[in-house]
Formats: C-alpha cells, sequence, structure tokens
C-alpha cells in the first residue's frame, strides 16, 4: 500500500494535467482507433523523430552508468520530459523517474524501460563507444530508454485524445540488483492496470517481435560458497586438507541436481561460474571460493534447487573433511521471480503488433532461461513482456546480449517507440470500452483501503467515507500533527 504522503504528491502531479491546454480534437473513435497503431509507426519513422532518437541512444551509449548510478542518464530522461512538458516523479527508487501523459485519470496503464549498463568493457570499435573504461550498454538497455522517450514524444502530441493515464516508468538497477522491486516499494504501481516492457533481441528479424503467454522467462538466483579447509605444501598433501578437490567434488554433484534429481519436462539450470582459490603452483590454499546461479519456471522447483544446492555444498564438502558456509541472494541482489506474461494482454499484444507488422511478424516463441526483474512488476500486477527484432543480414552479424560485441541496430527505434505508444492507447480504449466494474472493484477496494487508514489514524469512526474526503482529512490530521 502506498504512503499516504506519496499518494498526496502524486495527486498534486495530477493537478499539473488540468493546466493544459484543452485540445478540440475529438477522442478516438472506434472507427480511427485501428488505424492508430499504425500512423504511430508513420510518426516514429519521420527523419526528424527517427534522428533525435538515434541522438539519445548514442549519447546514452558513450556514457553507460551501472546500476542506482545511472544519475546522468536519468539528468538526460528528465530533460527531455521538461522539453516535451511532461510531469514526472523523481527521484524514484534512487535515479528512477516515472512520467505521466493523459488525463491524470484511470485507466492507468504503465510502459517500462530499464537504465544501466554492465561491467564490461567495449569491444566493438565505432564513432559512439562507451567513454567510461569497463562500462558498456551490452543488453540494449540504452535503446530501451530511447525508445521509451520517443513513444513519451508520440504520447504528448497525442496526450488530448488519452482517455486516461500513461505512465512512463524509467527503472534503474535491472541488471541483477532487482531495481523494480524498489520501483514497487516506492509505489510506482498504485492505481496501474497493466504494465508493457520490451527488449530488443538478436535472435528476431528487424520488424518482428516474440513473445508467449504463460512463463516467458525463468526465476533466477545467486548463490555463493567458502569452502575451508588447511592449507599447506603441495609436496606434502596428507598434512594439508584440500579445499580444491573438496569443491571440484562439490561442483561435480552440482550438475546432477539438475541431471538426476529434476523432472526432465521441468527446465532448470545450475551454474557454477565463479571459482577462486590458491596463487601459487606448490601451495594448497586454506579456502576456495565457488559461486553461480540457479534458475527455475516454478516457484516449488526453485525453492526445492535453492534448498539442494545449499545441502549439496556443505554436505560434500564435509566428506572431504572441510566446512562450508553458503549465501545466497541479498537485498542488493534479490531472486527474480519467473516473468509470467499475462494472458489476456497477450491477445491485445498480438492484435496491436498485428495491425503494426503485420500477423506474420508476430511470433510465439519458446521460454528462455534468463531472468528478467520485470517479474516483480508482473507478480504484483497484469504484465506483459516481449521481444523486439532487430536482426539485419545485411548489417553483419550482432552479438548476443552480455557480449562485449553486442550492437543495436537503430533502425528498432521507431518500432518500439511505437509498439510502447500503440499498447498503452489501445489498452486504455478498450478498458474506457467496457462497462463500469461491480462492486469490490479496485476502486472500491482503494476506497476500503483508505477507510482502514481513516480508521487506524483515528480519523474516522464510521465506513463509507469517499476517498478524496479521506485523503483532505487525512492531510488535515498529519498537518497538525506535524505542528
Amino acid at each position: 500500500l502506498m504512503g499516504f504522503s506519496q499518494w498526496l504528491s502524486l495527486t498534486f502531479i495530477f493537478h499539473a494535467f488540468l493546466s493544459l491546454p484543452i485540445s478540440s480534437e475529438p477522442s478516438l473513435s472506434p472507427e480511427v482507433l485501428p488505424q492508430m497503431p499504425v500512423n504511430f509507426l508513420e510518426l516514429a519513422k519521420r527523419p526528424e523523430v527517427f534522428d533525435w532518437m538515434v541522438g539519445i541512444r548514442r549519447k546514452i551509449h558513450e556514457n553507460p552508468e551501472l546500476g542506482f548510478q545511472e544519475f546522468e542518464t536519468s539528468k538526460l530522461i528528465r530533460a527531455e520530459l521538461d522539453q516535451m512538458g511532461i510531469p514526472y516523479k523523481y527521484p524514484v527508487a534512487e535515479t528512477g523517474v516515472v512520467g505521466y501523459i493523459g488525463t491524470g485519470s484511470p485507466p492507468f496503464v504503465a510502459i517500462r524501460a530499464d537504465m544501466d549498463a554492465l561491467a564490461m568493457q567495449e569491444s566493438v570499435e565505432w564513432e559512439h563507444k562507451s567513454k567510461v573504461p569497463g562500462k558498456m550498454h551490452a543488453c540494449g538497455h540504452d535503446a530501451h530508454v530511447t525508445m521509451l522517450l520517443g513513444a513519451a514524444k508520440i504520447l504528448q502530441d497525442h496526450r488530448h485524445e488519452i482517455q486516461g493515464t500513461v505512465v512512463l516508468v524509467f527503472q534503474p538497477g535491472e541488471e541483477g540488483h532487482g531495481g523494480a522491486k524498489k520501483m514497487l516499494d516506492d509505489g510506482v504501481l498504485e492505481n496501474v492496470d497493466a504494465i508493457f516492457g520490451i527488449h530488443v533481441s538478436a535472435s528476431h528479424p528487424i520488424g518482428a517481435v516474440a513473445s508467449r503467454p504463460g512463463p516467458l522467462l525463468a526465476g533466477s538466483g545467486f548463490f555463493e560458497a567458502v569452502i575451508s579447509g588447511k592449507g599447506g605444501h603441495a609436496a606434502i598433501p596428507q598434512h594439508t586438507i584440500d579445499p580444491i578437490l573438496a569443491a571440484s567434488n562439490v561442483i561435480v554433484s552440482l550438475q546432477h541436481l539438475v541431471s538426476r534429481e529434476a523432472d526432465p519436462l521441468d527446465s532448470q539450470v545450475v551454474t557454477v561460474a565463479k571459482f577462486q582459490g590458491g596463487g601459487a603452483f606448490n601451495v594448497i590454499p586454506d579456502s576456495v571460493t565457488i559461486g553461480g546461479t540457479f534458475r527455475a519456471f516454478s516457484k516449488e522447483s526453485f525453492l526445492h534447487l535453492r534448498q539442494r544446492i545449499e545441502e549439496v555444498i556443505t554436505k560434500q564438502a564435509s566428506v572431504q573433511r572441510c566446512n562450508a558456509t553458503v549465501t545466497f541472494n541479498n537485498n542488493d541482489q534479490p531472486f527474480f521471480p519467473v516473468t509470467v506474461n499475462n494472458k489476456d494482454m497477450h491477445v491485445h499484444f498480438q492484435k496491436v503488433a498485428g495491425d503494426i507488422l503485420g500477423t506474420q511478424n508476430v511470433l510465439e516463441m519458446q521460454p528462455l532461461m534468463g531472468s528478467e526483474d520485470f517479474s516483480f512488476f508482473a507478480e504484483v500486477i497484469p504484465g506483459y513482456f516481449f521481444f523486439l527484432g532487430m536482426k539485419n543480414e545485411t548489417q553483419g552479424r550482432f552479438g548476443s546480449a552480455h557480449s562485449p560485441y553486442f550492437r543495436v541496430n537503430e533502425d528498432v527505434l521507431p518500432y518500439g517507440a511505437a509498439l510502447h505508444a500503440s499498447l498503452a492507447t489501445t489498452y486504455i480504449q478498450e478498458k474506457q470500452s467496457k462497462p463500469n466494474p461491480p462492486k469490490g472493484s479496485s476502486h472500491d477496494e482503494l476506497n476500503e483501503r483508505i477507510e482502514d487508514e481513516l480508521i487506524l489514524e483515528g480519523v474516522v469512526e464510521n465506513p463509507g467515507i469517499k476517498s478524496d474526503e479521506g485523503e483532505l482529512m487525512i492531510a488535515e490530521k498529519k498537518g497538525i500533527d506535524e505542528s
């Protein structure tokens, strides 16, 4: 539940919408709606819009920033939103930005882009190569931010036709830091009905998209273990307790968790990717550190893997007379849930993407063992995540994500901007066309939560108070308390 002070500040932001000039253009009619996605793509492909997006993407690419350090990226985003006259909240989850376009009233739909780079050296030689040693946008987040800003430009030009509110979520810290969870903790999705997310992909051709309903990406976690023995000279191993040998047995045994304990039809992965120990050819070290990742497509399988990883490491180490301590994700690197696409939103996505790209370019894909912290959003409200193709054989090979040779085909930018804008506006239009929800709707639940808060605060004793009245009473009470 969002704190009432946050809610009240958000209300003030929404009042900013009321001061905007009112367009004489009518709202979108059912006849106009089917053409809107195609029109958005045409707008995004205009030279002045495309060149602007390319410029933004290259600026971000030259100055990559790691998770929760995206200060310059955030500054650039806010400058562009200011230029467009789009109100926003900042900071959210340290460096995040959340913008608002439309009426400031329901229905609310969110579109999200991640902002952070990776700690790796870029190996692609080109004019706009990373200027920061050891940091690179090797996962396309520079393109994601750019496409969301492109969508913002399109939506702001059509803001008077939007009969609801589009929430622009510029998210920090996706690469293992769980920035989405921190944004949720800051209440960015309160009252939001649905959220969409995009990821560029070199596996699919330019002009195509790929996704699926249900589980799309695996849940994932990290583990690290310190295996301690007794060091000594390599020539007299009988006087030592060798942690390297123990760690080797641990690693082999961990591979049996999937090959011999998991259902072959239940996809799981355990990978040891870190092994540190020793610094000389003839000295057995006192300890060895290993670490890795584990992934699964169900919460049950994920928790079972976690339990068995700890058991295997500690017990195998003890067989070799060593001690082992195992640690898993901490608050800075939380477990990522399974990314699950809402089935109704999949139908919506297929329709909108088909209108823009042609139904032959809307592909259904198999689940991937990769993970995404978009999953935190999709756990709370209906979410939909999809991949946007950018492969073009005439432009050579595009390195895979998290590769120092990763490249972005900038021709993909208009497609992402148009899809963001179209998915959001058509979702709002469809929500508006449905009859008012019955008692027990999210609005009623909202009022009930306010009533509960008022009763806890001692402001009222009787139920039935309306949300705006409750807000005012809480604000007045807090003002009295603070004085």
